[in-house]
């Protein structure tokens, strides 16, 4: 019996986003934080459009959100591959970044747009074409409609980007499971587990 790197992008990225925390506060808020505006000339604002994702305020959140991840993610990238699940999470990222920067006042970090996005995504595993998962309607008004409803609260939580990450997923999975039922060349098989693969 041995260990391996079962899953390299949710391994990698929960490694990745420990180590920032390591890192302390002023990294976490210098590089991997978005705020409420952006300045066009400077290029670490672009990268925080997407960096976010990694930074967390406290081990309480990396922890709230890499219990999931950790319990998702391999699942998915088991189903759609490493580089495939890799460009979702980075898509979601930068969406939730912009939309940040556009509409809000708050600052953003953390992988919790992320999360919602795999639980919505996860929702899709078995979806055949023209059928609607009935436990995607059920995730889908469990999770996107308690975070609607907290949005009217002040809890300090950025609910739209759990909100947009949601919406993502169920995007991502209705495309994705449409053009795998249509005999795409998307590559579902499962990961290889002896090496790394980015």
């Amino acid at each position: 019996m041995k260990i391996t790197y079962n899953a390299p992008f949710t391994l990698t990225f929960a490694l990745v986003a420990t180590i920032i925390r390591v890192l302390g506060d002023d990294v976490t808020k210098g590089f991997f934080a978005v705020g409420n505006t952006m300045d066009v000339s400077n290029p670490i604002d672009y990268f925080r459009l997407f960096s976010h994702a990694i930074g967390h305020a406290n081990w309480d959140h990396l922890f709230g959100n890499f219990s999931l991840i950790l319990i998702i993610g391999p699942i998915l990238e088991e189903k759609y591959g490493t580089k495939l699940l890799l460009l979702m999470s980075f898509v979601t990222a930068l969406i939730t970044g912009i939309l940040n920067v556009t509409f809000m006042s708050n600052g953003l970090y953390g992988a919790s747009g992320i999360v919602f996005m795999m639980i919505l995504l996860a929702s899709f595993t078995n979806m055949k074409a023209k059928v609607i998962p009935l436990t995607f309607i059920l995730v889908l008004v469990l999770y996107i409609g308690r975070e609607v409803w907290n949005s009217f609260g002040e809890n300090h939580v950025s609910q739209f980007a759990h909100i947009f990450g949601g919406l993502c997923g169920s995007i991502f999975g209705f495309f994705i499971g449409n053009l795998t039922d249509k005999g795409s060349t998307i590559n579902t098989t499962p990961t290889k587990t002896n090496t790394p693969s980015f």
